[in-house]
């Protein structure tokens, strides 16, 4: 059994924030920050864009990136959030700076980029590897605090609450209260007893229950699935962002973002026959939000039965565009494009939840003692569709507000005693993993098929249907054989999948990123 003060499950740049904070603030604290993966493989390493603030008071204005976010959201945003974190995005920003991040300048200036959805230029980007740059700069002032212990290849199987007491004394009466949680060491194959006074989510993404993702193979929305389980209430599933220019030569199971950033720098979107067509479905052509871009390219597709559309770039001065999206422009090379003479073929992927862990403006969850932040949390900001760029601001805003509440609420916490071991006794080893893989290549075709950019009421029964007995047929594998990261993912995934099904049928207006064909007008 390990205690820990802190315990910040994910290590993108909502738990790397949160956890700096916590630790410079609290010296004696003891925090651990616990990832399945490597601490620098997130979803944030992979933020092409960058951050949108405003920093131009003369050309841009708090009042227009408040519009601009709520326009996004389709009417569903927290308009108290959306000012909140509008306002307070500057202050986060420049602690990030101080800490070492650089972003791109111009003549001294920010060279502030724009994408689709935003009035003004307002990105502070880091060429086209902002994502790395600010996880690299935080792992940096993590290594500095020496009371942050970092976990690699450390799985959560659950969150610990009265649920897993038998005493029944112990039982849930009233609020459900989080200790800590299950955690599966890789290495040695044991789920080992974590508590804590403090637990904080920041486990990123879901996009793996796709077929085709941006997100990295470690999305797979786990830290949504295990406070789901732990009771925590999770809203707006079923408004998942399909990132609408996504490179058309796919690696398994991530695609390669052709960021937003290139139609803002000047790219054109054209159909097979060379034709720009998003003036067919907004005056704002390829600047409108991404819902809007992903469904015209989907409408596209299917009138055309083309597999891509094509981003132009033809026409922009190449030594701009190698300089602002090197890794883009050397990836396009590296499979035979060459953006100077080629146009870039695109489809659209999905890339990222609105939705997730309901929150308060703090950061708290509905369960006593449990944060979230970041991707994996429903904070109010982004509403139906989360405007571009505004995801690195979030992160950095709630981190922040939900350390100076978590901090001021610490001293009244006590760690709980008696919590019962992890108890998997009976199980086996699995005979085959190939039960494992098939059900997640399963599940992702059931998603993609059934539950992607355009939906209706008849696929939505049948993915229910289908998820059904997928979960029957893990959740009978789960108690007979002895754990493994990748059951875990698959449970997990199945999951978020059903609460993307079971919130879209609950959903009866078109909003947003969700789109149901039997809703129209």
């Amino acid at each position: 059994m390990y205690k820990y003060d802190f315990l910040v499950i994910g290590s993108g740049i909502a738990g790397l924030t949160y956890a700096i904070k916590v630790a410079s603030e609290l010296p004696k604290a003891k925090i651990a920050i616990i990832t399945k993966a490597d601490a620098k493989e997130s979803n944030t390493k992979y933020a092409q864009g960058g951050i949108a603030v405003v920093t131009n008071n003369v050309l841009d204005s708090f009042d227009q990136h408040i519009e601009d976010t709520l326009k996004a959201g389709d009417g569903l945003c927290d308009p108290e959030i959306v000012k909140m974190v509008v306002h307070e995005g500057p202050d986060r920003l420049f602690e990030l700076l101080k800490w070492g991040a650089n972003f791109d300048k111009e003549k001294k200036e920010f060279d502030l980029g724009r994408e689709g959805g935003h009035t003004q230029n307002r990105i502070l980007h880091h060429k086209d590897i902002t994502g790395y740059e600010i996880e690299t700069t935080l792992l940096r002032k993590v290594n500095e605090l020496s009371n942050i212990e970092v976990l690699q290849q450390h799985f959560v199987v659950d969150l610990i609450t009265q649920h897993h007491f038998n005493d029944n004394n112990r039982k849930v009466k009233g609020k459900t209260e989080c200790y800590g949680a299950y955690i599966f060491d890789e290495e040695n194959k044991k789920v080992e007893t974590f508590l804590a006074k403090v637990t904080m989510l920041c486990t990123g993404g879901i996009g793996q229950v796709y077929q085709n993702t941006t997100n990295p193979q470690i999305a797979t929305g786990d830290g949504i699935a295990i406070a789901y389980r732990a009771k925590a209430r999770i809203n707006n599933m079923e408004f998942i962002q399909f990132h609408p220019t996504a490179l058309d030569h796919p690696e398994p199971n991530t695609s390669f973002l052709i960021s937003e950033a290139v139609r803002g720098f000047g790219g054109l979107l054209r159909n097979k026959s060379g034709e720009l067509f998003m003036e067919r479905y907004d005056s704002r052509k390829e600047l409108a939000s991404r819902d809007i871009v992903s469904r015209a390219i989907d409408n596209e597709l299917k009138i055309s039965g083309d597999e891509c559309v094509y981003l132009d770039c033809t026409h922009i001065k190449m030594s701009k565009f190698k300089k602002h999206f090197p890794n883009i422009y050397q990836k396009c090379r590296d499979i035979g494009i060459n953006p100077k003479k080629d146009m870039i073929p695109v489809v659209p992927a999905a890339h990222y939840l609105c939705g997730g862990v309901d929150t308060d403006e703090f950061g708290r969850t509905t369960v006593k003692n449990l944060y979230s932040c970041g991707e994996c949390a429903n904070t109010g900001l982004h509403g139906g569709n989360r405007l571009a760029s505004n995801s690195l601001l979030e992160a950095l805003v709630f981190a922040h507000r939900a350390y100076t509440k978590s901090v001021q609420e610490y001293p009244e916490k006590e760690f709980v005693s008696s919590i019962p071991d992890w108890n998997d006794e009976g199980t086996t080893p699995p005979k085959e993993l190939i039960l494992i893989t098939h059900n997640r290549k399963e599940l992702q075709a059931i998603m993609n098929d059934y539950v992607a950019i355009i939906r209706n009421n008849e696929r939505l029964d049948r993915a229910s249907k289908r998820l059904k007995v997928l979960y029957e047929e893990t959740e009978t594998l789960y108690k007979r054989t002895k754990i493994s990261s990748q059951l875990f993912e698959l449970r997990n995934l199945i999951t978020v999948a059903y609460l993307i099904v079971k919130q879209s049928q609950a959903r009866k207006e078109n909003k947003g990123a969700f789109y149901n064909i039997d809703l129209e007008n």
